[in-house]
């Protein structure tokens, strides 16, 4: 039992994540909003809350589940790590086929990095990997960059690949865009805004939490967790409100961009943090918000590809193309439905299923097997109970 409520709370942790990266999807409009936005309430909450925290969490749940996987291999004695290398290899190749759709993927930049952790994993002590997480966080290269005044390389917001994804009308088109200029253009944002160096801390951390059971045994850790949240968020309101302070003085120039990504980092990682506590505070007070949101944790690779897959055609050019139509409050709502209904879906899923349909084909493709258990065998077990 203490097992099924662990991987419950990580479960729904992981679907408070994709919940907060699909709003932000759908407000956002799956990136056409960038061709003209125009800010307003919605946005400002509904970014200020999810944008770049959502993200966050969820490198910090692959950290997590890393150690999930090493650890079960190692208790049946089993060396995972070459398998490991082979499942980050298909879910890298699940990406590119969602890229295509979907330009702002995050499964392709996930799984490439996720091998930082095979000899990270090799550091057995968690304040070292703690250390480093903490320079990660620090973005040095992004500071140092701002301090130098130095500019590298063409600026990641020169996308015209974005106007030509907003105004095409062929899906074959997309693609192309999507696999080729769009794909540099995420890979070069990842870099220059020090998305790529957080991502590697938020590893260590999420692998951090699964060594010292901060997830296996929550009720240890109950007033870190109310400490740890006080302190996140003090952390974000300060570094919010003097966000001025800290950017202005490097003028207007690339400098002060390189330490707005910098401050901008700190500041998304505070909150994601305060989030990330307070949504485990409040699964402690309200288990059936846990048990409510478990199900869609554990089919969050089929409902990530399976929202750009339905919502995708809405806005763009080659489906209903109803990006100018579609305003952020309708998009918002229709997002919130969307997901209500993605839960319910989850819960009558698992009633006749193992795994959600992506989830089994890794599974099938990681052990190169189809021996890999799917369809629920409800009847037999009735029947034996009866």
């Amino acid at each position: 039992m203490e097992r099924q409520q662990r991987l419950e709370l990580v479960d729904a942790l992981r679907a408070f994540a994709l919940f907060g990266l699909y709003i932000v999807h759908m407000v956002e409009q799956f990136e056409l909003y960038w061709l003209d936005p125009k800010g307003g309430p919605i946005y400002d909450w509904v970014f200020g809350l999810f944008a770049g925290k959502a993200f966050a969490l969820f490198a910090l749940c692959f950290g997590l589940s890393f150690f999930i996987i090493m650890d079960r291999a190692a208790q049946r004695g089993v060396d995972f790590t070459r398998r490991f290398v082979w499942r980050l290899a298909v879910l890298f190749g699940l990406g590119l086929l969602h890229t295509a759709v979907y330009r702002g993927d995050i499964l392709t930049v996930l799984a490439p990095l996720g091998l930082v952790l095979i000899p990270f994993d090799r550091i057995r002590n968690n304040a070292v990997l703690i250390a480093i997480a903490v320079v990660c966080f620090l973005q040095p290269q992004l500071v140092g960059m701002a301090l130098a005044g130095v500019s590298q390389a063409p600026h990641f917001t020169e996308d015209p690949s974005l106007a030509v994804l907003g105004s095409t009308r062929s899906l074959i088109e997309t693609v192309r865009i999507n696999l080729t200029d769009g794909a540099a253009v995420k890979y070069w944002y990842m870099l220059e805004t020090g998305r790529v160096t957080q991502i590697i801390g938020l590893f260590l951390i999420g692998l951090v939490l699964g060594r010292s059971g901060f997830f296996a045994e929550p009720e240890r850790f109950a007033l870190s967790r109310r400490l740890g949240f006080v302190a996140t968020l003090a952390l974000y309101v300060v570094l919010r409100e003097e966000r001025g302070s800290l950017v202005d003085p490097f003028g207007a120039g690339q400098a002060a961009d390189y330490m707005g990504f910098a401050v901008d980092s700190w500041t998304n990682l505070a909150l994601m943090g305060a989030e990330m506590l307070g949504f485990l505070e409040l699964c402690a007070w309200v288990p059936a918000l846990m048990r409510l949101l478990a199900p869609v944790g554990r089919m969050t690779l089929s409902l990530y590809v399976g929202q750009s897959l339905v919502f995708v055609p809405v806005y763009y050019g080659f489906g209903l193309d109803l990006h100018e139509e579609l305003s952020q409050a309708a998009s918002l709502l229709i997002g919130l439905a969307a997901f209500a209904a993605q839960v319910a879906f989850a819960h009558l899923w698992f009633r006749r299923f193992h795994y959600g349909p992506l989830e089994w084909v890794w599974r099938a493709l990681t052990y190169l097997s189809r021996d890999v258990p799917f369809v629920r065998r409800t009847g037999s077990a009735s029947a034996a109970a009866a």
